[in-house]
């Protein structure tokens, strides 16, 4: 597993038949993730099967985006290394932008959110290809 974000490796370090590789970085204190000139680098490297990824807004026009800018890039380089791209997001990252753009709807393949989520706008995400599964 691959992963810039501090607690998700601390989380999964020391689970059976799970090796984490950490990426480097300047941690931002807002997320506990790195980010920046290091983490990309190691990416260089790499290729993943799957990539799950948080972000700070969905939105239909503008797609996903994120609050750091950095960690804007840093995901623009993971999704580019991934066959297969998931979102995780609740729905008040809903209808909403952050500061840093990450990509298209339509780059990706999942988007997994909660019941809360607006019906219509998930009936217009699917729309552009993508698939949204809801969790009870």
């Amino acid at each position: 597993m691959i992963t810039p974000a501090l607690k998700v490796a601390l989380e999964l370090c020391n689970r059976p038949n799970i090796e984490v590789l950490q990426l480097g970085g300047l941690v931002h204190q807002s997320s506990s993730s790195t980010a920046g000139s290091f983490a990309e680098k190691i990416l260089e490297e790499l290729s993943c099967g799957v990539l799950f990824l948080g972000v700070d807004g969905i939105d239909l026009d503008h797609g996903l985006t994120i609050t750091n800018i950095m960690e804007a890039s840093l995901n623009q380089k993971m999704i580019a290394l991934a066959q297969t791209i998931v979102v995780l997001a609740d729905s008040s990252k809903f209808d909403r932008r952050g500061l840093g753009k990450i990509c298209n709807l339509e780059q990706i393949d999942y988007i997994i959110t909660d019941s809360q989520v607006n019906r219509s706008t998930v009936s217009q995400i699917e729309k552009m290809g993508v698939k949204v599964i809801v969790a009870d």
